[in-house]
């Protein structure tokens, strides 16, 4: 059985499985949910409850984090990209985790967020507009660049204090480092993610140089202010890596998830015109196209000690890979799982974690894709695909990389 489900795991990364990974998820829930995979040198779980047990129970399982890098891949450290990464908020386990988590939630309330939303409305307005100008002679605009990505960025720009016109130089970067979790990245990419790797810690690290010598109205300025007396100071390393998990998961995944998303509601009429009668299933709709069509298709553990999921011994240090797409579309937690329906009310998926490790952006993110969305129904409800959509060739990591639209 374990011969076969790898077969269908190397699937995932034919055009088949990228245009649509969703029955070969089912196969895997249906016939090996956890099985050891040679392909992934690990276990790999696919039904929402196994996903969740693993996610939640930070104590058995936990990220791979630097020593077990150390332990499991030799000359890691050598690796830019990886390194970058492996510094990183969510690469972290307990006692360090809870600590640089509970520091910048200091800075990063739920009030912070809900102050976007001002500057998140006239960042969609903005966008919006400029597709509003290049469709104007009922041509088609390639949505994903000329809206999704300059939205994503402006939002998290704007929060964590990026000038503008240096957002489309890190959207290359970021789009180049993204590639570090293709479990098929091309081995003549790898010095290219690298470099990209090296340019934007670097470019953090000068910002960080800028907002301490010139403080502003931004998070970077408020993760370098020194805090009440007796209150723990973040350090600058802790700042930077802060910020770059920010910037680095606060767009990418975001406009991931919109552009499936939306692509979901075109190629759903009956849904798009629930969305345009009634702006305010925006929300709902941003929550369904999270569950139904993810960019965040992955997630990784290893266990702490031996343990046993559905009756597999699982060793101590052993790998574990969550399917998260899988996980979404499982009919033991969403009944009739692959209906895109944007009035279900059965509760959220996994698609930003849980536990412990609960994304950071989640809110921001939901603000974003529900203004999006509301906006969307309000100023374009003739609008539809205009040309050949064409997915990020990336299993783990969903997105479009052409989706045309008209109006």
């Amino acid at each position: 059985m374990s011969a076969a489900a790898d077969q269908a795991l190397l699937s995932l990364s034919t055009p088949a499985g990228i245009a649509d990974p969703y029955p070969v998820y089912a196969k895997l829930r249906d016939e090996a949910p956890v099985f050891r995979s040679e392909v992934f040198g690990g276990w790999v779980l696919s039904r929402f409850a196994d996903c969740q047990q693993v996610l939640a129970d930070g104590e058995t399982f936990r990220v791979l984090d630097a020593q077990w890098r150390d332990r499991h891949r030799p000359g890691w450290r050598d690796n830019p990209a990886m390194a970058l990464l492996a510094a990183l908020l969510p690469w972290k386990n307990p006692p360090e985790h809870t600590r640089e988590r509970r520091l910048l939630m200091r800075d990063f309330t739920v009030r912070r967020v809900q102050e976007l939303e001002p500057a998140v409305r006239r960042a969609v307005d903005r966008v919006l507009d400029g597709f509003a100008d290049a469709t104007a002679d009922g041509s088609a605009a390639e949505f994903a660049g000329t809206v999704l990505y300059p939205l994503g960025m402006a939002v998290i720009g704007d929060l964590v204090g990026v000038p503008e016109a240096d957002r489309d130089r890190l959207r290359r970067v970021t789009g180049l480092i993204g590639m570090q979790v293709d479990p098929a990245m091309p081995a003549d990419l790898r010095a290219a993610v690298d470099a990209a790797a090296v340019e934007f810690r670097d470019y953090f690290v000068d910002l960080i140089a800028r907002r301490r010598a010139e403080p502003r109205d931004d998070l970077t300025s408020a993760l370098l202010a020194r805090p009440a007396e007796g209150a723990d100071l973040m350090s600058e390393e802790e700042v930077l890596n802060a910020l770059l998990v920010l910037f680095g998961g606060g767009y990418e995944t975001t406009a991931g998830a919109l552009g499936n998303g939306i692509h979901a509601l075109l190629t759903h009429p009956d849904q798009f015109a629930l969305l345009t009668g009634d702006p305010g299933l925006a929300a709902g709709a941003a929550e369904e196209m999270l569950r139904w069509d993810g960019a965040a298709q992955m997630s990784q553990r290893a266990a702490a000690r031996p343990t046993v999921l559905d009756g597999h011994e699982i060793p101590a240090d052993d790998m574990v890979v969550l399917l998260i797409g899988a996980a979404n579309r499982d009919p033991a937690r969403f009944p009739d799982p692959d209906r895109f329906a944007i009035t279900r009310d059965a509760g959220r998926g996994l698609f930003f974690g849980h536990g412990l490790h609960l994304c950071l952006g989640a809110a921001v993110a939901r603000l974003e894709m529900t203004v999006l969305l509301e906006q969307l129904g309000k100023r374009f409800p003739t609008l539809r695909i205009g040309g050949e959509v064409e997915r990020r060739p990336n299993p783990a990591l969903r997105g479009m990389t052409a989706l045309p639209l008209t109006r």
